[in-house]
């Protein structure tokens, strides 16, 4: 039988799943293959969604119309709004989710995507003519045509789970490991490593006594990750608790280090800086007696419970045992203990900015395939790759946001120009830019361009001009309304602040720390009037506004930085260069510059091992 696509996506995940609905949402036929249909989008870790710069980059994926934001709105069971005490750089929003809802939730979006088409069996193998990839094989020999394949296999190439000494193949608890896909690609030319990841023990909520940990409440205040969604007060939210490791429980840790697969060199693969295991935790810092563990619901309706901080590949009985030493865990018991997986992974500077490999034409990598580690940064690629990857086969140009336009762009800027050597996780300092890449303005700073290249909608774009316009309202209302000592003075004695000695601008009565934006408007009028108009998303537009005015200085300065640096971004270098012939440029300089290949100036400035000398003889040669 002839199968047919236009693109065929392999690996049902986070990467997947976006790249499948975005390509299939851009009007390509579409094919997601996956090991089994029952766990698209699966949360193999904690049950959780955005977090510290991981939740910008799911406002960001919403706001170019991509699916994530949707499903965490439509399944979380607590959100909070972290680092409300830092500036609005820092602001990140965070779902608590429930599992099983999310992957449900997931399967009823591309279900009802037109255009897409889901097959459940194993990849074994990409079909090529000469550089160019044509299709896929499958373990069963079913073979399937496109003009681009993307592969988001995630943590199951060649994937080993190691508890204690014991060790299985599989890429998840429960799940197979896949075969064949990564020997193929290294014979074909790419570099193949390891790298290693784990994940918690699963507790049984019913053996807690969670009054002896700190209770973790939501925020009260309804809010969202999708622009698309009405702010949302979620009934009976879920609660976390925070406890703590201690003396005892570390000594319980020590005595199970020697059958530690981690320290007896069994695991090869690079583990996660950011996310350590806690046999590493305490060698790692042996002089403090105790880590923070975050114990997660796994979902509203079961009994099950995630220690977050509590990954381990420590033998069953070291990880109950430490575990009964923690307060509030006592009598605690397990439905599976935590376990480490190594698995390969392909250097991401293989890559173009589009996500398509270099070595095979029409082929693109998306995810934890790519050294990176979150459910956050595998989708952000797997959108990424998705619309590139349609653009392609269209003949258009490929699209790559900058890194002062997005997370996202940061993201695949790090991993195509530096490379990784252990799993990359995206953090607020990793940009340069972060007040001008907030949360608030995701929307503002992408969604016409998601609309621009056919994923975002007409109803987007509404809600975009909606917000914009509430806005503008806001700050116009404040620019030109002057206020008299008499009006304001009782509202700035009662909320500890210095009143005015003359008429002022409400502008400059906003920029004041202690002053809310709406108890400000409600003062007067035309202030109520406004907030009566923008009720329905009344949260997120005072939001906008108030960082708008109290931070204006702050974004226009980083603004003109951006723009002296894009000039560099935008300096291309000719493809035709041979680093080689260039003996001015340093061995290590033409090396890097050979094995990266950078599209700009600007990204050949950021290659490690590339020095400022290098640049500027490079500049030389282009005739600069």
């Amino acid at each position: 039988m002839e199968f047919r696509y236009d693109i065929i996506v392999v690996g049902g995940g986070h990467a997947g799943c976006e790249a499948a609905y975005v390509a299939a949402r851009m009007g390509a036929k579409t094919l997601l293959i996956t090991m089994d249909m029952t766990k698209l989008a699966q949360m193999s870790c904690n049950p959780a969604m955005g977090g510290i710069a991981k939740g910008q980059i799911i406002r960001e994926i919403d706001a170019l119309g991509g699916m994530s934001g949707l499903v965490t709105d439509r399944s979380m069971i607590q959100f909070r709004m972290l680092n409300r005490s830092k500036g609005p750089a820092m602001w990140s929003p965070r779902a608590q989710c429930d599992r099983m809802l999310f992957s449900t939730e997931w399967r009823r979006a591309l279900e009802a995507t037109q255009g897409l088409h889901i097959w459940q069996e194993e990849a074994k193998r990409i079909i090529t003519e000469g550089t160019k990839v044509t299709g896929v094989e499958t373990v069963y020999g079913t073979k399937f045509n496109a003009s681009a394949v993307i592969l988001t296999n995630g943590t199951f190439l060649n994937a080993m789970m190691h508890v204690g000494f014991s060790k299985m193949t599989g890429g998840r608890a429960g799940d197979a490991a896949s075969y064949g896909l990564s020997d193929q690609l290294a014979e074909l030319g790419f570099t193949v490593e390891r790298m290693k990841t784990g994940t918690s023990a699963r507790i049984d909520g019913r053996t807690i006594d969670f009054g002896e940990m700190t209770e973790q409440f939501g925020d009260a205040e309804g809010r969202t990750f999708s622009y698309m969604s009405k702010e949302l007060i979620i009934a009976d939210q879920k609660s976390c608790y925070i406890t703590h490791t201690n003396e005892e429980a570390h000594e319980e840790l020590r005595k199970g280090l020697e059958y530690s697969p981690l320290f007896k060199g069994i695991i090869k693969g690079r583990g996660p800086r950011y996310c350590p295991s806690i046999e590493d935790k305490i060698v790692t810092f042996k002089e403090k007696d105790s880590h923070q563990l975050f114990i997660e619901p796994e979902g509203r309706d079961t009994i099950e419970y995630y220690v977050n901080g509590y990954a381990s590949s420590l033998p069953l009985e070291a990880q109950l045992k430490a575990l009964r030493k923690v307060k509030g865990l006592k009598n605690v018991e397990i439905f599976r203990p935590g376990y480490a997986i190594e698995y390969d992974y392909f250097q991401p500077t293989q890559l173009y900015h589009t996500l398509e490999t270099k070595k095979i034409d029409n082929l693109y990598f998306a995810g934890q395939i790519n050294g990176t580690t979150g459910y956050e940064e595998a989708a952000a690629q797997g959108l990424i790759a998705g619309i590139n990857s349609v653009r392609k086969v269209r003949g258009e140009a490929g699209f790559i946001l900058g890194r002062d336009e997005a997370y996202i762009g940061v993201l695949i800027d790090d991993l195509v120009t530096k490379g990784v050597d252990e799993p990359y996780r995206m953090f607020t300092s990793r940009a340069e830019y972060r007040i001008l890449l907030r949360q608030d303005n995701a929307d503002e700073r992408l969604t016409r361009k998601g609309f621009e290249i056919g994923l975002a909608g007409k109803e987007r774009i509404r809600k975009l001009e909606e917000k914009e316009k509430g806005i503008e309202e806001i700050l116009g209302f404040l620019g030109t309304e002057s206020v008299s000592p008499e009006e304001i003075s009782g509202f700035l004695e009662e909320i500890g602040t210095a009143g005015i000695r003359q008429k002022m601008k409400l502008i400059n009565i906003a920029l004041r720390p202690q002053v809310l934006l709406e108890e400000l408007l409600k003062l007067f009028k035309e202030g109520r009037e406004i907030i009566g108009r923008i009720e329905e998303r009344k949260a997120e537009i005072l939001e906008s506004a108030e960082i708008k005015i109290k931070y204006e200085g702050y974004i226009k300065r980083e603004k003109l930085i951006a723009d002296k640096i894009r000039r560099l971004e935008e300096l291309k270098i000719p493809e035709e260069i041979v680093y080689e012939e260039l003996m001015s440029i340093s061995t290590e300089g033409r090396q890097k510059l050979n094995r990266i290949k950078p599209s700009t100036i600007g990204q050949a400035s950021r290659i490690s091992g590339v020095s400022p000398s290098d640049i500027n003889m490079l500049l030389m040669f282009m005739g600069r």
